[in-house]
């Protein structure tokens, strides 16, 4: 159960980014569900706060490379983060077997 509990904070990020592993880390009383569930909370969160500098940037950048810059870099933090989530969502699953 320790295991399914950590996976699915990771794995909410396709159902329920930022609210379940909040929830799991106020309701659960064992630590190795907390790390897991803090740890996938700041993960889900780090792209948004992310992007406040690079909005900040993206709207006052002269060129529209830089512009375009931006934008991929707001993708790269973004997709890395949802492969990150994944990734420690099976490798937490697996410890179970």
């Amino acid at each position: 159960m320790r295991q399914l509990l950590s996976s699915l904070s990771y794995f909410s990020i396709f159902f329920a980014p930022f609210l379940f592993p909040l929830i799991i880390w106020i309701v659960a009383k064992d630590d190795y569900i907390t790390k897991h569930a803090k740890r996938a909370l700041f993960s889900h969160v780090f792209p948004f706060v992310s992007a406040i500098p690079l909005l900040y940037f993206l709207f006052t950048a002269d060129h529209p490379a830089s512009i375009i810059g931006y934008i991929i870099v707001f993708f790269v933090i973004y997709f890395g983060s949802f492969i990150y989530n994944v990734y420690q969502g099976i490798k937490s699953l697996r410890e179970a077997a």
